[in-house]
């Protein structure tokens, strides 16, 4: 089995230039993650854009859903921003055959702390587990994007009925 991934941009491939948190989409560190981390699947990785999610429009998501659509792995993983990482899972509906999970992180792949491994890390085991479909990975769990929300205050994202 290979796993494409499909990079979009997000805080997870941001870099920071300034402490007034000035930044830059940098290259993903998808490839990188996946090595270092002595993954052993076939992947494979491509970037369709380079946007905050807040800046990505329709036609934005139609790129992506193209992107998908060409794919000839059964499983993507598309990294996003998470402001409207919902919205795009939404876009994918209905693409039959394929086990689409998007992710993201709260906090730059390049920092320390960081949740972009981890999040990878579950989006990976949701495209090879789950059925066809289109998914949410993120704080540790697989959503549907119709039953989740996330939680600025808490910087999290959870069920839509807040647990």
């Amino acid at each position: 089995m290979r796993i494409r991934f499909l990079t979009t941009g997000g805080t997870i491939d941001k870099v920071y230039f300034d402490a007034k948190s000035q930044y830059e989409i940098g290259e993903s560190l998808v490839a990188e993650i996946l090595k270092d981390s002595q993954v052993s699947l076939d992947f494979v990785v491509e970037s369709v854009l380079r946007k905050d999610s807040l800046d990505m429009t329709d036609e934005d998501r139609r790129m992506v859903r193209e992107a998908v659509l060409r794919s000839p792995e059964r499983s993507v993983v598309i990294t996003h921003g998470t402001d409207t990482m919902v919205e795009t899972a939404k876009a994918l509906r209905g693409i039959p055959d394929k086990v689409i999970a998007l992710t993201g992180s709260l906090s730059p792949a390049r920092f320390k702390s960081s949740d972009a491994i981890f999040n990878i890390a579950v989006a990976v085991a949701a495209a090879q587990t789950m059925p066809p479909g289109v998914y949410i990975a993120m704080n540790g769990r697989v959503f549907d994007p119709d039953q989740v929300r996330k939680n600025r205050e808490l910087n999290r994202f959870e069920d839509a009925n807040g647990s």
